[in-house]
């Protein structure tokens, strides 16, 4: 990793703390570190979790990456929603309640141009009352513009910080710029963003290396911009399109001390649970510092309405909890959860 990003430059005890929190040594205090992630989160947060949906607008994509079942070399088919679907698909998504929405394209500027993606965005605010992307990275003044849209959110993964791992699996594409992607969420924070959610691809690399740099870097995100939220996503490698082999195993336990360290390192920040998780292991995590959940998803394009899509149609990566936005509402609110559907006007 570079010697000169800013993140990295933390002070030897934020170091130590966290290095401490997920080592080999800490999996004999799961036990403590659970009630002390569960006490934080229940003093920062209450028993509230946030809902939202992703919606895949394109799958064309320009990177050669190989975990990634949109991989431009991978026989898939391709397809973008036309501004007709995308109302459709709006329309079914606040059928549901849900007024949180997280768009999603391949990247490639010529098939997914951002006048494209801001045409669709004034479709969505139309039905949504927040709007995050997790797009292709952009330029400051491009990121002002979506903010401009009604853009409040951002998700954009490093997927791992370590930069020959990175070069290693992102072949080839626009994507293969580390440090573009790395300070990209630095440059939607400075364009008005007020939410950051970043997040490693866990299975490319030491779950540990990972987790310790991403931790440093949503604390350095947290200091330097005080009136954001911050939060954090730890997707496991899926099963997708391709013959990419996963080459570190993360285990469930991993997850329980990834989640219940960031927590305790970091307290105020947001912790998104995906759906590439099982029910049963989402359920059980809920208590240990997650804020944030998917429901209803779908990483195909145009997943929702049955017309828009082929059953050859691949999705990104394959989806674990399938469960519909009502089936978590009622989990949430059966284990004694508030679910919130909208927070943000």
């Amino acid at each position: 990793m570079k010697g000169n990003v800013p993140y990295l430059r933390k002070g030897m005890q934020e170091q130590k703390q966290l290095l401490e929190l997920i080592s080999p040594q800490a999996e004999n205090y799961l036990e403590e570190m659970a009630q002390e992630a569960r006490r934080l989160t229940l003093g920062n947060f209450g028993k509230v979790i946030q809902l939202y949906t992703p919606l895949y607008l394109s799958n064309y994509c320009e990177n050669q990456c190989a975990y990634c079942g949109f991989n431009s070399k991978n026989e898939v088919p391709r397809k973008k929603l036309t501004l007709e679907e995308v109302e459709k698909e709006a329309a079914f998504i606040s059928s549901t309640g849900l007024r949180h929405i997280l768009i999603l394209t391949g990247d490639s500027r010529e098939m997914s141009p951002l006048s494209y993606i801001i045409d669709c965005l004034k479709v969505l605010r139309k039905y949504f009352s927040s709007l995050s992307a997790e797009i292709y990275a952009l330029t400051e003044s491009e990121y002002a513009r979506i903010v401009s849209e009604g853009v409040d959110g951002l998700t954009i993964y490093q997927e791992t910080y370590d930069e020959g791992v990175y070069d290693k699996v992102h072949v080839s594409g626009p994507k293969k710029d580390y440090l573009f992607r790395l300070n990209a969420p630095e440059r939607a924070l400075k364009s008005g963003m007020r939410n950051m959610n970043i997040g490693v691809l866990l299975g490319l690399n030491d779950w540990r290396r990972e987790v310790f740099s991403l931790g440093l870097h949503a604390k350095y995100l947290q200091d330097k911009f005080p009136d954001a939220e911050i939060g954090v996503s730890i997707p496991r490698l899926r099963p997708h399109a391709g013959d990419f082999k996963i080459p570190f195993a993360v285990t469930n336990k991993n997850i329980v001390q990834i989640i219940t360290a960031l927590r305790i390192f970091l307290p105020r920040i947001g912790i998104t649970l995906s759906t590439r998780e099982s029910p049963e292991f989402r359920e059980n995590l809920l208590p240990l510092g997650i804020t944030r959940m998917s429901a209803g998803s779908s990483t195909r394009v145009g997943g929702r309405i049955a017309e828009y899509h082929e059953e050859s149609d691949l999705p990104q990566f394959e989806v674990s909890d399938t469960r519909s936005v009502q089936e978590i509402k009622a989990m949430l609110a059966q284990k004694g959860y508030q679910p919130v559907l909208k927070d943000w006007i």
